[in-house]
């Protein structure tokens, strides 16, 4: 993937910008319209919260860079990847003369009115920021090239940094998989899932990881049922259960039953006694002790593929 982030302040002109550094390199270009219309049919009616606006978005546009080249033209948008070869944050600036021209010309209005819906639209401006990234305005730390919208080649100039700066593009897969995974696990700590998925009615969870994880396997379309089944360890003299052994989940399309982990040793161990016990019990059932690592790597495998 190679992505252009670009940002500016309101009626810099910097949207024009970004169109037209897309044409010239050929790349997808990414709007507000179009992310929005992209998070809707990821996640349906579902309210994203500011907090959350970060992941859904990188989760989205992480599996749309494995495909295209990317162009990304939002508030905030350079804050939405970390720093990486294939990276580049740009910002659009304009003086505050050349910003209430542009309103003039663009929405024909006097001079007066264009100095006050300026102030509209920063004031909407910040408020958007700072939900998304927690700042009202643009930290010049976040960005690798800084350009002048008022130079009538801008788009082409910056169509030139972007080609050198990048070289010849490549395509990160493992980066965008990795990206995509870490936000959705974000999300699923929140319960936001896509929209459409198979979600088995919410049942008392014993510990939270575990409604993170039926909500990590319903972002990736996991089929999944909650401790479907009891398996008796052990029995007394009469026949009567003594011991017996309810994993977290059940995976039908693998097979495969899960008992997740927590950090304390003492019950990693105990728990690894159990499953070792089931296993010499019922030595055809398919069960897994699950790390989070574990998780990540099922998902690696087999949701991304299944998500996309």
């Amino acid at each position: 993937m190679a992505l252009l982030t670009i940002s500016g302040e309101p009626a810099s002109g910097w949207q024009d910008v970004a169109r037209g550094a897309a044409q010239m390199l050929a790349f997808e270009l990414v709007t507000e319209t179009r992310l929005s219309q992209w998070v809707a049919e990821e996640f349906g009616d579902a309210a994203i919260p500011g907090r959350l606006w970060r992941a859904a978005a990188v989760t989205v546009l992480a599996r749309l860079s494995k495909e295209h080249h990317l162009v990304i033209a939002l508030e905030g948008a350079e804050r939405l990847f970390p720093a990486m070869e294939q990276v580049l944050r740009a910002r659009v600036m304009a003086s505050l003369a050349q910003r209430v021209g542009n309103l003039m010309l663009d929405e024909r209005l006097e001079r007066p009115q264009a100095q006050e819906r300026l102030r509209e639209l920063d004031t909407a401006a910040k408020r958007v920021r700072k939900a998304r990234t927690g700042r009202t305005t643009l930290d010049p730390d976040f960005f690798d090239v800084t350009m002048n919208a008022a130079h009538p080649e801008a788009a082409e100039m910056l169509s030139a940094a972007t080609a050198r700066g990048f070289g010849t593009p490549e395509w990160l897969g493992g980066a965008a998989d990795e990206l995509q995974f870490r936000h959705s696990l974000e999300l699923a700590r929140h319960g936001v899932v896509p929209a459409g998925c198979a979600q088995v009615k919410r049942a008392h969870f014993g510990h939270p990881s575990e409604e993170v994880f039926a909500n990590l396997l319903d972002f990736y379309r996991i089929q999944w049922q909650h401790e479907p089944r009891t398996f008796a360890l052990q029995w007394d003299k009469s026949g009567q259960v003594t011991k017996a052994f309810t994993p977290d989940f059940y995976l039908p399309e693998f097979d495969l039953y899960i008992e997740l982990t927590t950090m304390k040793q003492s019950l990693v161990s105990h728990k690894n006694r159990k499953v070792a016990m089931l296993r010499a019990i019922y030595p055809h059932v398919n069960i897994q002790v699950f790390y989070q690592k574990d998780f990540q790597d099922l998902i690696f495998r087999h949701g991304l593929r299944m998500a996309g």
